[in-house]
């Protein structure tokens, strides 16, 4: 039974890798502020401790 949870686990990792990799693109692409906060918003509720950063 264990490794039921354990393939749940990583699902959700993967999923989860893959949408902050998309709102990374969202964000680097993001014209104004208040854009980019709420791309921030959605990334905080996903994974509270990634931060995403200005390039340039």
């Amino acid at each position: 039974m264990g490794r039921v949870e354990k393939g749940r686990e990583l699902a959700s990792r993967r999923s989860r890798k893959a949408k902050l990799k998309k709102l990374r693109e969202k964000f680097a692409k993001a014209k104004d502020a208040s854009e980019k906060e709420q791309i921030q918003e959605k990334v905080r509720k996903i994974s509270p401790f990634t931060v995403l950063e200005e390039s340039a």
